[in-house]
């Protein structure tokens, strides 16, 4: 299980956006469950920590956050 448990927790989170009349944050929240997977994913890997970022398509989401990619 490991980090697992918050892919749920951001389902649950988009549930209730979706109940609530809150679509934007619903989408948000479907992004949000992708980057969690990736990262999740490069960790079960065992992917060294300075590897991870470092790809081009992160960088919008970095831009995005407003951190660099060594933060």
């Amino acid at each position: 299980m490991g980090n697992d448990w918050i892919l749920d927790v951001l389902a649950d989170l988009r549930r209730f956006a979706l109940l609530n009349d809150l679509p934007l944050l619903a989408v948000q929240l479907d992004e949000t469950a992708i980057v969690a997977n990736a990262e999740l994913s490069i960790l079960q890997e065992g992917a060294p920590v300075t590897v991870r970022g470092d790809a081009a398509e992160t960088g919008q989401i970095f831009h995005q956050a407003g951190v660099s990619r060594r933060s």
